[in-house]
This record gives C-alpha cells, structure tokens and sequence, in this order.
C-alpha cells in the first residue's frame, strides 16, 4: 500500500497545480476585460460565447480552447498575456494520470492501442463521450463533463495532422456491443468507426469472442512511438496510469500487439462486421 502512495500525491499535486493554473487564468481574463470596458455579454458576443460562459471562464470553472483564448487576447489587446497560459491549461483540460500521455499523443508518429472495455477516447463521437461521463461514479460535476468533453474532441485533432501519423486500434467485440447512452448513441458510434475505419492511416480490427487464441488477456494498452523513435507503453486502468520506457518492455509490448493483430479479423473484415452490427439494431 505504501508503494503507491507518492503516486497518488503526484497525481494530487498535479490536480491541484491544473486548478490553481485555471483559477489565475479567470482571474487575469476577468481583469483585462473589466480594464478594456467590456461586459461580459458584448465580450462573449464578440468571443462567440453566452455571458454566463464567460463568467465560468473567469471563476475558473470552464476552460476555454485554445483558438479562444487567442481571439479572447486580441480582442481585450493582451499582448499575449493570455496566450501564454494555453500550455497550462490544456494539461489541466486533462485527468493528472493522462496529462504524460495527451502531450505523448501530440508527438507520436505511430499509436497502437488495444481496447478490451471501452471505444478508445480518439475514435469516440461527443454522444458517447457525455454517455460515459455521465455513468461515473462518484457523479462528475457538470463543468468537468464539458470540461473532459472538450479536451478529448481537441484530441480528435491527430487524425488531421500532417504528416499524419499511423493509428492501430483493436478493440474487442464486446466493446462495439456495448449499448451505453442507448441504441441510438451506439448507432452513432458505429457509423463513426466505419467512417474512421476508411482513412489512409487508420487501420481498425476487432477481435471476436469467438477467438479461442487472444494475446491481449492482460488488458488493455497503449504503445506510442514518438518521432525520434523512441516507444513507450501507456496502461491505465482504475484512474491511475503507468507509463513505461524501458527498452525491453516496449518492444515485447510492440510484438504482443502485432500478436493481437494477426488474431482479430482483418481491417476489411472488421468494418464488415461493424456495419454487420449496425444492420442489426
């Protein structure tokens, strides 16, 4: 028990150090408002946002995106006293034990990611994003809801990027089954993967209950390779993560995955299957 807990300080401290960085943010947003004349109805017109947005943005219990906070330090004539907090407050969009691996992410030239219990964050849509969210307990307050929304959408961004990196998803059949938020959110979720499943960089499989041979038994997991080659395997489960970078592990990590592949059906097979399932809801 004693192992784990400088662990969980870490991760308080991290938390706490998000808030504190969220908290200055509001209120130096609030005073470069309130010293450029601005209400913060006409503030949140021109921002693109409701007054009572913008008060949440100033008490510190929303986070703007990133594009937001640049227009937000042009409008109130900043001169990039708000723009240097983007770094800050995009890690504390984050969960402690994710924050490593989102800045991971943006580095990655190569993701391969085994997923045994949910769609993994990057492929879902916003319906089945709020549907787990809502199914936490403890219950999540509202703002950590639009909050984690947010950031996982801006996630998204990597299947954009140039030069695009390759993304390997596995996922077992009893992910896609799943009817969380409802048949209609599932249907949703779904038609997405099909429309992710089609791009150039993407390769997406499922593993079958039916296999009778599966590498994965021990849980999901992430290997992530950055662009200058180095790997790194991301496990999180129970709201802790652990990340590895020894040599050793990445690689037999690496070779368990290509494993799992060569086991789940096929690219081609798999969307076959996905839309074999959405025929039948």
């Amino acid at each position: 028990m004693a192992e784990e807990e400088p662990e969980a300080e870490v991760g308080q401290a991290a938390d706490r150090s998000g808030l504190g960085a969220v908290a200055a943010f509001g209120q130096s947003l609030k005073t470069l408002r309130v010293r450029a004349g601005m209400e913060r109805e006409e503030f949140g017109k021109r921002l693109g946002y409701s007054a009572s947005t913008i008060a949440s943005f100033e008490q510190g219990r929303r986070i703007p995106p990133p594009k937001a906070i640049d227009r937000a330090d042009e409008l109130l004539d900043a001169g990039g006293l708000l723009k240097v907090w983007k770094d800050q407050l995009e890690r504390a969009q984050y969960p402690a034990f994710f924050q490593g691996m989102a800045q991971l992410e943006k580095q990655a030239i190569e993701l391969l990611m085994y997923d045994t219990m949910v769609v993994n964050g990057l492929l879902q849509t916003e319906e089945y994003m709020r549907a787990l969210l809502d199914m936490r307990r403890p219950p999540l307050d509202e703002e950590t809801i639009e909050q984690r929304v947010t950031a996982r959408l801006v996630r998204q961004d990597i299947f954009d990027r140039r030069p695009a990196p390759l993304l390997s998803f596995v996922m077992d059949e009893s992910v896609i089954r799943h009817r969380y938020g409802g048949k209609e959110v599932l249907r949703g979720q779904l038609e997405h993967l099909l429309l992710i499943g089609q791009r150039r960089n993407v390769e997406l499989q499922v593993m079958p209950t039916d296999c009778e041979d599966n590498a994965g038994v021990n849980g999901p997991f992430t290997v992530v390779t950055r662009k200058d080659g180095k790997k790194f395997l991301y496990v999180e489960a129970q709201n802790t993560s652990s990340m590895a970078t020894d040599p050793e592990q990445t690689v037999l990590a690496s070779a368990r995955y290509g494993i799992i592949r060569s086991q789940a059906l096929a690219p081609q097979e798999s969307l076959a299957f996905i839309e074999k399932l959405l025929g039948e809801l």
